[in-house]
């Protein structure tokens, strides 16, 4: 059940002295159906407010933050029943022309341990079809937090658009030198302009390895829930249209209100508010391991001296 009042569950029970599963016992003990009424309607509420795209874990950690007392078997049973359970969509396609003759830098994301934000920003572009017309978005994440810290649409796979998403983000948080961007291996990432870019504001750049989209899996897993979320469910008129729905999701929607797993599910923006002034201005440290897809083993180092 849930009060009429702003205050949870939860602050009643304790303001009242009183435990909160005696409180549930007690409340479906006398009214069972109005309190399952009441629970079904929220969930309700809350699948169509994340347009069916939440699961019914997600759904329940909402519940639990509003003050409900719930497991995931019950959240699942409800979900099922009223078919609000979310349906995997399309396959997200991945697009990187990496033949060029550019410079290739190291991949030290592989190597950094994170401690805070804006100490790894990783990088990808992805494209979205229109009725008539081929439209290409650049996204810059914050690694740490998982927030889109830039992005950038246009009708142009070319250079000035990644540009324009770096520009954003570095607008937008305003980094300390030493920020590592981390991409694929596109022409993009790899041109003079960009480097240049990232150089001269103190960022370190880095690649992922030939062939392994693993390296970049934060935000192709992004770009994967913004396809399934919100491209593949809404048939845009043109991109003045796109643009406006894009703004609205990863600004209003996805920052701010998506609960996400790997953040004890919060949404970027709740995470960021919640770490502490030292944390935020922590440094990465990096590991400098041997690995064998990206150093040649020391054996035999001795003989090939001696030749």
């Amino acid at each position: 059940m849930q009060p009429a009042t702003h205050l949870s569950i939860e602050s009643m029970c304790r303001l009242g002295q009183v435990r909160r599963a005696g409180f549930y016992r007690h409340w479906q003990q006398r009214e069972p159906g109005v309190e399952e009424t009441e629970l079904r309607a929220q969930v309700q509420q809350i699948a169509l407010a994340h347009r069916r795209n939440y699961g019914y874990r997600r759904v329940t950690q909402e519940l639990r933050q509003q003050g409900w007392a719930v497991n995931r078997k019950r959240v699942a049973r409800i979900m099922a029943a009223d078919n609000l359970l979310c349906v995997r969509r399309r396959r997200f396609v991945l697009t990187t022309d990496s033949t060029h003759d550019l410079r290739v830098h190291l991949n030290l994301a592989a190597r950094l341990h994170l401690s805070g934000i804006d100490q790894l920003w990783v990088a990808d572009l992805t494209y979205i079809r229109l009725r008539e017309q081929f439209v290409f978005l650049a996204v810059i994440l914050d690694a740490f937090s998982r927030r889109v810290v830039g992005w950038a649409l246009d009708e142009s796979l070319h250079v000035a658009l990644a540009v324009a998403a770096l520009g954003k983000a570095l607008y937008a948080r305003q980094p300390a030198p030493g920020l590592v961007h981390h991409s694929d291996r596109g022409i993009q990432y790899a041109s003079q302009q960009y480097v240049d870019l990232l150089l001269a504001q103190g960022l370190v750049p880095s690649m992922s390895r030939a062939g392994n989209p693993y390296d970049n899996a934060k935000c192709e897993s992004f770009i994967k829930t913004l396809k399934q979320e919100e491209i593949y469910t809404r048939d845009y008129r043109d991109r003045a249209d796109l643009g406006a729905h894009i703004t609205e999701f990863l600004e209003q929607y996805y920052n701010r209100r998506r609960l996400h797993s790997a953040l004890n599910y919060r949404s970027p923006e709740q995470f960021e508010q919640s770490l502490s002034k030292t944390t935020s201005l922590a440094t990465a440290t990096m590991s400098f391991f041997r690995h064998e897809e990206i150093y040649r083993p020391d054996e035999g180092l001795a003989e090939r001296e001696e030749l």
